[in-house]
C-alpha cells in the first residue's frame, strides 16, 4: 500500500473531469463518488505510471502495454490490510486486464494505492455477494451484487520501474 498525497491542482483536475462526466449509470453513490474516483486514477497513475485514458473500458493503459480498471472506494481513516477491495457484478464484463484498487479521504487530502489483481483471476478468487446480503466480515449491507477481496490478498502496487 502506498500513499500519495493529492494537490490542489489534483483536485481541480478531478472535479472538472467529474463535472465532463456527470452521473454515470449504475452508479451505486448517484455521481456521488466522481471526484474521488479520478483522484484514484491520479494516485494510480503516479505510482504505476501509463495514461489515463476514460473509456468505458478501462481507466489507464499502463507501460506494459495493458489496461487497468481503478477501482476507488472513499474511507475518514487509513485502510487496514483486512478491509475489502469491491467490483460491482456489472463491472465485471469490462474489457480491462487488471484492476487497481485505491482509497480516497472524504477530505481528497491524500490517497492509498491499494495494489492490483488480475480482473480473470480477481472474479475466481474473490467473494461473491449478492445486494442486500450483510458482508460476514465488516456487517456492511451490499447495495449491489459485488465481488470482496482483502487488500492484504492483493498483489503490492508496482513502481513505474518494475513495470516494463
Amino acid at each position: 500500500m502506498q500513499i500519495v498525497e493529492l494537490t490542489d491542482e489534483d483536485r481541480i483536475i478531478a472535479a472538472k473531469r467529474s463535472a465532463d462526466m456527470g452521473k454515470l449509470n449504475n452508479s451505486i453513490e448517484h455521481g456521488g463518488g466522481n471526484i474521488a474516483g479520478f483522484l484514484g486514477e491520479i494516485a494510480a497513475q503516479r505510482i504505476y505510471g501509463g495514461e489515463i485514458s476514460h473509456t468505458y473500458e478501462y481507466d489507464m493503459v499502463l507501460p506494459d502495454g495493458r489496461t487497468a480498471d481503478v477501482k476507488t472506494k472513499r474511507t475518514s481513516t487509513a485502510p487496514k490490510d483486512y478491509y475489502d477491495c469491491s467490483v460491482a457484478n456489472f463491472n465485471t464484463r469490462q474489457n480491462c486486464n487488471i484492476y487497481i484498487f485505491c482509497r480516497v479521504h472524504y477530505d481528497n487530502s491524500k490517497a492509498w494505492v491499494l495494489g492490483h489483481y488480475d480482473k480473470k483471476k480477481y472474479i475466481k478468487d474473490a467473494r461473491f455477494l449478492r445486494r442486500g446480503e450483510q458482508d460476514g466480515d465488516n456487517g456492511f449491507i451490499v447495495r449491489a451484487d459485488c465481488y470482496n477481496m482483502a487488500i492484504n490478498q492483493l498483489e503490492k502496487p508496482m513502481t513505474k520501474p518494475e513495470i516494463q
